[in-house]
């Protein structure tokens, strides 16, 4: 009979690549860890891994195993969800991925108020600017911002915003204080963000009503948050493109500029992935519900 709590140790050894970083993820010594995924070898009749110094890779049974582990994993947490729900409603973990920066301003005080009223509910944020996989990092719900990719996980619309192009006074000193046109925003010196294959390329709007493509210089300074190039703009290092919400504050103060108000950026999506399981949690479903709910109010 296979131990679950051996599976799980497998997977968080495939996830985090190292018997040493999967220790530390569930709270267990290496020892521990080793034993077990050994033991589940040997029970197994098979090798799921191959070990060298360097790197730990899945053999192509453990490949086939791994697949297997994720859906009985997620199966167990069904079955126990169910059980909690009709004993207690809303009740075991939810795990929630966002960006730092949305997650702060927006889900966690959401979390806050979600978890005071279901207080048996236990709550797992992670903040990460990688789209982490729902699966492989056992996530109920993930926050993605921007254009949806094509995915097979559930997306559920929370709410849609604009991207504003902006740059510190400081920088547009030389300009007159002012950006004139498209022409010289696509000649100024960029930071963008380092996940998007063309983080400068944009269908743009013009006060005219007129559609027309936007291709920036390529960027001189690149991050991986919007965290940090808001503060490389804030700085005065370049010009960003970034959420209204996340840099409304900083305009009201005069810390930052809106370069040509009158032209608009394409509206972005903030969408609530879920994978796409015959059953879905009453908890994810609730989590989410609360959310557009809070952000429509």
């Amino acid at each position: 009979m296979l131990n679950l709590q051996r599976l799980e140790m497998y997977v968080a050894v495939v996830a985090t690549g190292s018997f040493t970083a999967a220790a530390q993820t569930l709270g267990l010594t290496k020892a521990v860890v080793s034993f077990n995924i050994k033991q589940l070898e040997t029970e197994l009749g098979v090798s799921l891994l191959t070990r060298t110094t360097r790197r730990i890779a899945m053999t192509d049974a453990g490949e086939r195993f791994y697949q297997r582990c994720l859906q009985l994993l997620q199966d167990a947490e069904s079955v126990l969800d169910d059980v909690r729900r009709d004993h207690a409603g809303f009740s075991g973990l939810l795990r929630i991925t966002t960006t730092p920066e949305y997650g702060a301003q927006v889900v966690v005080p959401a979390l806050a108020a979600f978890t005071a009223l279901h207080p048996q509910l236990r709550i797992q944020h992670v903040s990460s600017s990688n789209h982490d996989d729902l699966i492989t990092g056992r996530f109920d719900v993930a926050i993605r911002l921007g254009q949806l990719a094509d995915s097979t996980h559930h997306a559920a619309l929370i709410d849609r915003f604009d991207i504003l192009p902006v740059a510190s006074p400081a920088y547009l000193q030389p300009y007159g204080g002012k950006i004139a046109d498209l022409e010289q925003l696509e000649q100024a010196r960029w930071i963008a963000h380092s996940r998007l294959a063309t983080p400068l390329t944009w269908q743009v709007v013009t006060p005219a009503g007129e559609t027309v493509l936007f291709n920036g210089n390529p960027p001189m300074l690149t991050a991986d948050s919007a965290a940090s190039l808001l503060a490389f703009a804030l700085s005065g290092a370049g010009i960003a493109l970034l959420p209204a919400w996340l840099v409304q504050n900083d305009i009201a103060a005069g810390r930052l500029t809106h370069l040509l108000p009158d032209h608009r950026f394409p509206r972005q999506g903030i969408y609530a992935l879920y994978p796409n399981t015959r059953h879905v949690p009453e908890k994810v479903r609730g989590f989410i519900d609360f959310l557009q709910g809070r952000v429509a109010r």
